[in-house]
């Protein structure tokens, strides 16, 4: 029994197929199955059922890759600690972070990341909270940027900071003549959203405590895809969005002036880095994690926490 025997299983297993396997790890389908079936033979047990198509594991073979995990695990966390003791930090690390969050708070850390980090390769992709949790599981991804709580089996949640939700509004709506905004001043039938699948659409929703009415009275019916693209069809309509605080970072004036300030106190989401209970690359997570500490403005990272909005 090898490692790079336990590494194939896992692959497969998170693939659940030979192929793909063998591609995400570099090697011809044939190597990979040959190893596979020397594994097998040598444990005397079927790891994977090849007539079920994807591929799955075998109830023992299940309990295989699950000890492969924790054996693997272990031994990434020794050679983890041997380079900490020679003060070498190398690597790779595999980020997911949801669409609200990435063209705010990417710009922020990448850059002095790499730069304080040049031996570390970040490898990031913008996916949605679901689909963020999915590949923790499966361990495609190293670790995710999103926003909590999420109350998932399995997943740990480190809260990096809160950000304020303000309202951006149209100077054509009437809340635009008010100083703060309640919830019940919001028309849900002026309110645009982001489209579903986005965890900061249902904040929205839970914030004004609503379900948005259908305009039957309109000709005209759209919900977005990014926050950018609200704040566009705000300005240029008579309706009313929710953005989060990272979003009005570098505002010109004249969009400044469209922001309205909830009552106190003022609702917010909470931001966090969150990883599988089994992940490694621990001193890699936590040095990603202060620097995206470090660089985040200092108003939010005072933002304190009496109404966090829930996802």
């Amino acid at each position: 029994m090898t490692f790079v025997q336990l590494e194939y299983i896992i692959a497969v297993d998170t693939w659940r197929h030979f192929a793909k396997a063998a591609e995400q790890c570099f090697i011809t389908q044939p190597t990979l199955s040959m190893q596979i079936q020397k594994l097998e033979e040598e444990l005397d047990v079927k790891i994977f059922d090849r007539s079920k198509q994807p591929v799955v594991p075998t109830e023992t073979g299940a309990e295989i890759i699950e000890l492969a995990r924790v054996i693997l695990a272990g031994r990434n966390n020794l050679l983890e600690t041997i380079q900490d003791k020679k003060g070498i930090l190398t690597g790779e690390l595999r980020i997911g972070i949801i669409p609200t969050l990435a063209p705010y708070l990417l710009p922020l850390f990448i850059q002095p990341f790499t730069k304080k980090y040049p031996e570390v390769r970040l490898v990031v992709h913008e996916m949605m909270t679901e689909l963020i949790i999915s590949r923790l599981r499966e361990g495609k991804i190293d670790a995710g940027i999103l926003v909590t709580p999420l109350q998932e089996a399995g997943i740990k949640e480190y809260v990096l900071f809160y950000e304020e939700l303000m309202a951006y509004v149209s100077r054509k709506n009437e809340v635009y003549e008010k100083t703060y905004v309640l919830p019940q001043d919001i028309d849900p039938n002026k309110l645009w959203l982001l489209e579903e699948g986005h965890c900061f659409r249902s904040q929205i929703v839970n914030l004004c405590e609503l379900r948005k009415m259908s305009r039957e009275s309109s000709h005209f019916d759209y919900e977005a895809g990014s926050i950018e693209t609200l704040r566009r069809m705000v300005e240029m309509n008579d309706g009313i969005t929710i953005i989060p605080e990272l979003a009005t970072l570098d505002m010109p004036l004249k969009q400044t002036q469209l922001i309205r300030h909830f009552k106190k106190p003022p609702p917010m989401r909470e931001v966090s880095l969150v990883v599988h209970r089994n992940f490694v690359k621990k001193k890699l997570i936590d040095v990603l994690r202060q620097e995206i500490l470090h660089t985040v403005p200092e108003k939010i990272r005072k933002n304190k926490t009496p109404n966090v909005v829930p996802v």
